[in-house]
């Protein structure tokens, strides 16, 4: 994992365990204040959040548990890897698109960012650039070329 993947993840664990435990104990205590608990629909509305919430810092403190974190100027860029950008030709509808191929934590399809474990990147890993890959993804079969690879 990158550290500003590694940053982002801890600055959202710690904000679920402050901010977030307080509007769910908030959320709890004001439902609590309106009577009988067994039929309190907001009472049972926010106990189930506040078990989601403990769900998501249970999951994220997992992830952070096996994180190593790679310095990107130490990959090597003759071939794909992760935290590698590759700039590929998509062949079936003829556009260049750059991708950084990441972890699943770091994944954000909105910033380019694909998992190493999506098609696309478990199909552009180990690749170097000029060869061309067939991946099947749910929107059908691609031909993918790698074109450049980068940090």
């Amino acid at each position: 994992m990158s550290q500003e993947g590694y940053d982002r993840i801890a600055a959202e664990i710690e904000h679920l365990k402050t901010v977030g435990r307080q509007e769910a104990s908030r959320a709890i205590a004001e439902a609590r204040e309106k009577g009988d608990l067994s039929e309190n629909a907001e009472y049972h509305a926010a106990k189930d959040a506040q078990g989601m919430l403990e769900m998501k810092i249970n999951e994220l403190d997992k992830k952070m548990m096996n994180v190593r974190i790679i310095d990107e100027n130490l990959i090597d860029t003759s071939i794909v890897s992760i935290l590698t950008n590759v700039r590929i030709k998509n062949h079936k509808i003829n556009k260049e698109l750059i991708y950084k191929i990441v972890s699943e934590a770091e994944a954000d399809i909105k910033l380019n960012k694909i998992s190493l474990n999506s098609p696309i990147g478990s199909g552009l890993l180990g690749k170097v650039v000029g060869d061309k890959v067939s991946i099947k993804t749910p929107a059908g079969e691609m031909i993918l070329e790698v074109m450049e690879i980068t940090h």
